[in-house]
């Protein structure tokens, strides 16, 4: 595993209940860093030799914006790249904005990601994150936006794609809230064509995100193992797929594999790959708890 990048879940609460948010956080969801936790795991990555970027991330950041500026602080004295990625909630304001922002300039953050879309906002037009994004730039923080909608078919079978599959538009990725609240009435393929993991290189991954309870997941839900068991860069010395029993069904063969190989009665036709491989994960949680965690990101 060549990793070089890790995103701290920095907490799992988030000010917002998002339909597409894939690790079901909101207002009451549990599980935050400390401080000492977050010097920990940097002092580890440093370890693994291979790391360059450390991204800050939720749930929503701000909410714990002490212990955020304190953790950017640690990462950049330790020469890591740093970004953070949040919906910028309290910048109501052009004034706050740049009271929020400004410590993050003197820091000379490397990435700041803001959720821009009607997920978050709806559809007003003078958002938090458009002052955000205003601001930072003004205050020269390199930014993106992520922008998710509600799914839409772009194509359905017989338009002139290879395999005559519809594809379904607007990014959200069919796991967590979105399993339940935007899979209804989409077009669905048949189980026996999901056959790969289109979205991680499950053979050598380059990132990883890790939260508060100190899971490494590889993708939300899919533990290689547990920081505060044994240290991250034995996590990534020691991983092999083939020897991970989620991991090593998936890279073979996809979520078709993983549901054939531990006999699980499944459906005949899901959205895509990560429905399909959600619900497949969801039913096996009591059999591989230390590999299908946290359950926050299943909905328990």
């Amino acid at each position: 595993m060549l990793l070089t990048g890790i995103h701290i879940l920095l907490t799992y609460k988030c000010n917002l209940e998002c339909d597409h948010c894939f690790l079901y956080s909101g207002p009451k969801a549990k599980g935050t860093f400390t401080i000492e936790q977050i010097q920990k795991l940097l002092e580890d990555a440093k370890k693994v030799g291979t790391v360059e970027w450390i991204f800050f991330e939720g749930g929503e950041p701000f909410l714990y914006y002490s212990l955020l500026l304190e953790g950017i602080q640690i990462a950049k004295k330790m020469g890591f790249q740093v970004g953070i990625v949040t919906n910028a909630y309290p910048l109501t304001t052009k004034e706050k904005a740049e009271r929020w922002l400004n410590p993050l300039a003197e820091l000379n953050i490397d990435s700041l990601s803001i959720s821009d879309d009607t997920f978050h906002f709806g559809k007003k037009r003078n958002t938090p994150s458009k002052i955000a994004l205003k601001t930072a730039e003004k205050l020269g923080i390199p930014t993106s936006t992520i922008c998710i909608q509600k799914p839409f078919i772009e194509a359905k079978p017989g338009e002139g794609l290879d395999k005559g599959e519809p594809v379904i538009g607007g990014g959200a990725m069919f796991k967590g809230r979105a399993v339940e609240t935007l899979t209804q009435e989409l077009p669905q393929r048949r189980s026996e064509t999901l056959i790969e993991c289109p979205h991680e290189d499950l053979q050598s991954p380059s990132r990883v995100h890790i939260d508060s309870y100190g899971y490494v997941q590889i993708c939300q839900g899919i533990s290689i193992g547990n920081i505060w068991e044994k240290s991250l860069s034995e996590l990534v010395a020691d991983y092999e797929v083939n020897s991970h029993p989620i991991c090593e069904p998936l890279n073979k063969n996809g979520p078709f594999q993983l549901a054939s190989q531990y006999k699980i009665n499944h459906e005949s036709e899901y959205v895509d790959e990560c429905h399909f491989c959600y619900l497949i994960r969801r039913d096996l949680l009591d059999r591989f708890p230390k590999h299908l965690a946290p359950k926050q990101v299943y909905g328990y």
